[in-house]
């Protein structure tokens, strides 16, 4: 082999193991729960710090607000940052805290429209989401729940027009599969 054949295979190889690097690294990031690594359990007598706080330190989930609608759908309150899913027949099954995006819409009622976007994406502030669920429009820009793949729900850029109203991982899954394309979203000031 000459020198100048044998420097190609060389940066081939090179590129080669560079992207099965990342794709491992996406696949891994992707795995569900049953099949990942263990996570670090995080003792209730430890001090809590950031997303790994233990369940009953979280305050308790704020009552579903009055005027939320009626029927099956999502409630999405602006003000107290938090979300419910309420069923056909009037129960919540899910509350839970939520980041806001940087754009939020008017108080309303929406609907989850298409498409909705499940495996990892790049959202519009850069960061790999999973999980979209689209539900409004403001100022050309789409409005919608997800959840970023790394776990992070960081208060958006407000130089940025975004629209990722963000939620932990188990709360984007469920979330998912409750919030179907034409599901009622209720925004509430």
């Amino acid at each position: 082999m000459s020198r100048g054949s044998s420097g190609i295979v060389a940066g081939l190889t090179a590129a080669a193991l560079a992207a099965v690097g990342f794709l491992a690294y996406q696949a891994s990031a992707n795995a569900p729960d049953s099949v990942a690594a263990p996570k670090p359990k995080t003792s209730s007598s430890a001090p809590a710090t950031g997303h790994d706080k233990p369940e009953d330190s979280k305050k308790p989930p704020a009552e579903l607000p009055a005027g939320s609608g009626t029927g099956k759908r999502v409630v999405y309150a602006l003000e107290d940052r938090q979300v419910w899913l309420v069923d056909a027949d009037e129960d919540v099954t899910r509350t839970f805290e939520v980041m806001p995006s940087a754009l939020n819409p008017k108080p309303g009622t929406y609907q989850v429209g298409t498409p909705r976007s499940g495996p990892p994406t790049r959202g519009s502030d850069g960061v790999m989401i999973e999980h979209v669920v689209r539900f409004a429009m403001v100022d050309g820009v789409s409005v919608g729940f997800s959840a970023a793949v790394d776990g992070s729900m960081k208060s958006p850029d407000p130089s940025l027009k975004t629209g990722g109203v963000r939620m932990s991982r188990a709360d984007g899954d469920a979330v998912w599969e409750f919030a179907t394309v034409r599901t009622k979203v209720v925004v509430l000031p």
